[in-house]
């Protein structure tokens, strides 16, 4: 006799996927795959260039294959995946940011490093060359080993940091598309792991590199068993880990409520982390400072408009009904996290922690646009996280370009008179601070008024005073920057300010006309971005 259970088994049809639909998704993973396959066979002598044809032409291909998409709307892989006005959105804004970032890590080229320090050696005819590749050749020497040094006499370069970066993009993507909590979960992981490895590889201050990287994965760590908690507690509540069912379980009033609120609060923790959300935000400075500053700058652009899509997915299909319970939640973390980003900034002498602090009290800006808990929130959140990612790339690809003898110049003390020695440079670093501050006529003017109006609109204007007084103190530190490139006289032995390569001067320029036409004309971006406001539930 056969088993009944295999003839129903055989009988049902499998769910259906559609591969169009999840095409930018599986054109980012595929070129990831392909990378691991050329970094394991290809010859080292054009490892490098395959790697970077790869990495460009897949995440363009897959920015067109966002485009091509436009105004779909629906559920795929047995509903575990949504492709929606959102989700569509934050893929191209990933896409965008992920594009100008792999420029930055593709930098291998060897500039002349003209200093004052240097003027001796020029006048006898000597030139001293500062390395831009900002990767360790050998990651798993001892700093200050015989190997490491071997491996970098030998100038053996790190390639697979490609497909790493692609594998995090392939998880970013599929965050914020996550339609139940188990694939948001494996989203996470996936953007998550390759990051704890990019943060610890950097050529220069490996020790600092290596510490980043440790802290990183242990925080991490704790904040995905945060998570797991979550889900297991709204599965216990729903009977169901799909985003959906949650929320017919919250509207039907079947469970208990206090198990669903400890359930979005656990699950939150783990996402507030990724964000860098007060008192989630331990690891934002020591990471930002230890990392290569190209992974840095695509860390603190990309991952944060990919939790802040899966954090508007859970709390806008999930838990819309819980609202009332977890918004004032929301407001004391906004508030925490801008006052706290914004003060601790002001006491930071090294460029890389100053931004973090600065990504830190971001974050809280954002989060007033979550808070307002409407579409309007929705639209202005998305229009403030491209306009922050863009700027992000930006102002870290500049700070790439002042360098000492044994690397990036961090300390402020060592920016003093470099808009004088450097006009160019100065200005557009100045562009990219004064658009974090909010100054008119840059894309972070528009963006902060977009999120303090949602959440005005949304009864939270107590919210929107501490904005703007966190606004006013983050302003100090910002132009206090300017004050040191423009108003003070260089150092005896200042840093050099290294000739950029192509893709170094491409991804400044790109940020930069983007942040500024950005605050000039930003109403086809603030169109688009409330068209792509509303969640398929």
């Amino acid at each position: 006799m056969v088993d009944s259970t295999v003839v129903l088994a055989q009988s049902l049809p499998a769910p259906a996927i559609d591969y169009g639909v999840l095409s930018p998704m599986l054109i980012v993973f595929g070129v990831a795959v392909v990378g691991v396959i050329v970094e394991a066979f290809a010859p080292a002598r054009g490892r490098y260039a395959s790697h970077l044809v790869l990495a460009f032409g897949g995440l363009i291909a897959a920015l067109v294959a966002v485009v091509v998409l436009a105004g779909t709307e629906t559920a795929t892989a047995a509903g575990a995946v949504v492709v929606d006005g959102p989700a569509l959105f934050l893929q191209g804004a990933i896409l965008i940011v992920s594009i100008l970032a792999v420029a930055l890590v593709a930098e291998r080229g060897v500039e002349s490093a003209r200093s004052t320090a240097d003027a001796a050696l020029a006048s006898v005819g000597a030139e001293t060359r500062t390395r831009t590749d900002a990767f360790t050749p050998q990651a798993a020497s001892v700093p200050g080993s015989a190997a490491e040094q071997e491996a970098t006499d030998a100038g053996i370069a790190r390639t697979e940091v490609f497909p790493l970066v692609l594998f995090a993009v392939g998880g970013m993507m599929l965050f914020p598309a996550s339609d139940d909590l188990l694939t948001m979960f494996i989203a996470l992981e996936v953007l998550s792991l390759p990051l704890y490895l990019l943060c610890g590889l950097s050529r220069r201050r490996r020790l600092l590199s290596q510490e980043a990287a440790l802290k990183y994965f242990l925080l991490g760590a704790f904040s995905s068993a945060f998570f797991l908690y979550g889900v297991a507690l709204l599965y216990g509540y729903a009977g169901t880990v799909s985003l959906a069912g949650i929320a017919d379980t919250v509207a039907s009033g079947t469970g208990s409520d206090a198990t669903a609120l400890i359930g979005v609060g656990l699950l939150s923790v783990g996402l507030l982390f990724k964000i860098g959300a007060v008192p989630f935000h331990s690891w934002t400075p020591d990471v930002y400072q230890g990392a290569p500053t190209a992974v840095t700058a695509f860390m603190a652009a990309a991952t944060k408009i990919a939790a802040f899509g899966a954090l508007l997915r859970v709390l806008h299909v999930a838990v819309p009904g819980l609202s009332d319970e977890w918004r004032p939640i929301l407001w004391a973390v906004a508030i925490a996290t801008m006052l706290v980003g914004a003060v601790l900034a002001v006491t930071q002498t090294d460029v890389k922690r100053m931004l973090a602090y600065s990504a830190i009290s971001h974050t809280g800006f954002v989060l007033t646009g979550v808070v307002a808990a409407n579409e309007q929130g929705v639209s202005s959140t998305l229009f403030y996280l491209l306009v922050y990612g863009i700027g992000t790339v930006g102002v870290f690809a500049v700070v790439t370009l002042v360098r000492d003898p044994d690397g990036e110049a961090w300390d402020l003390s060592r920016w003093e008179g470099a808009g004088r020695r450097s006009p160019l440079l100065g200005g557009v670093f100045a562009l990219f601070l004064l658009s974090m501050a909010g100054i008119p006529l840059t894309g972070g003017f528009i963006a902060k008024l977009g999120v303090f109006s949602a959440a005005i609109s949304g009864g939270a204007l107590p919210l929107v005073i501490v904005g703007v007084v966190a606004s006013a103190i983050a302003a100090y530190f910002y132009v206090r920057v300017i004050v040191l490139m423009f108003f003070r006289d260089p150092p005896a032995d200042a840093p050099a300010i290294v000739m950029p390569s192509v893709l170094t001067t491409a991804t400044i320029v790109v940020t930069a006309v983007i942040t500024l036409l950005l605050g000039i004309v930003p109403q086809p971006l603030l169109d688009l971005a409330g068209q792509a406001a509303p969640f398929l539930s």
